[in-house]
């Protein structure tokens, strides 16, 4: 029997981000974030998500489509750990793997029958690159999938912090209503790799058809500016 399996795209996601800086390091971080996902047309028939909707949450695998390279090395270094320390690719979440296949789970806000596009999901929490390809959906059952008493390993051992973020209120007001909660959440999250402490440097990051630049320094984020981006661009 051959190894080698064709799998193909059955949708793709289209969230705020289009390009991978600023996503949330894994799902269900930033509760406000909302994305659509789309079925390819070989797949919009509406039998395919019948009892969906009875579901909370749906776990979508996916791939790292800007992460492809040809081989894949046994170790990695994940920015939890600031870079500095090797683990093996297979007791990471690293998109540098030798399917580059991602696992999110995400809340299932509800499931739209569009004339043209067929079913659309509704979803939140998604921490995906608008446009990413997604193989398969799967509801998530709570009482199998749920695991109180795991152990995170490595993650356990790093404290979570979320950043205190200084938005001039006459910036956010350029952003649409409904996306402030989200990008003030994303924010938050510290968009930068770890591994960057410089408090004078100045980020760029693309949400939501806006281009925001922004400073930390310690535990503060302070955003400089926030422009719609070029439609060109």
């Amino acid at each position: 029997m051959s190894d080698q399996h064709t799998i193909r795209a059955v949708a793709r996601i289209r969230s705020d981000f289009p390009t991978k800086f600023g996503i949330p390091r894994q799902s269900g971080l930033v509760a406000e974030l909302r994305a659509r996902v789309i079925f390819e047309p070989a797949c919009r028939s509406p039998e395919a998500v019948r009892g969906l909707e009875d579901f909370s949450h749906i776990w979508l695998i996916w791939q790292f489509s800007q992460a492809l390279r040809e081989g894949w090395s046994p170790t990695v270094r994940p920015p939890r750990l600031g870079g500095n320390r090797r683990l093996g690719v297979f007791a990471s979440r690293s998109p540098f793997r030798p399917n580059a296949l991602g696992l999110s789970c995400v809340r299932l806000e509800g499931v739209e029958l569009d004339k043209a596009l067929g079913p659309v999901l509704h979803v939140s929490g998604a921490d995906l690159m608008d446009g990413t390809p997604i193989y398969d959906i799967k509801p998530y059952v709570p009482y199998a999938d749920a695991h109180p008493e795991a152990r995170g390993g490595f993650v356990d051992q790093v404290a979570r912090r979320r950043l205190e973020v200084d938005c001039p209120p006459d910036l956010l007001e350029r952003a649409p209503v409904e996306k402030r909660a989200a990008l003030l959440g994303v924010l938050a999250e510290d968009p930068r790799p770890a591994y960057q402490g410089d408090p004078d440097r100045v980020y760029g990051m693309a949400f939501a058809g806006l281009e925001v630049r922004f400073t930390v320094a310690g535990e503060r984020l302070t955003v400089l500016s926030l422009d719609r981006q070029n439609p060109s661009s």
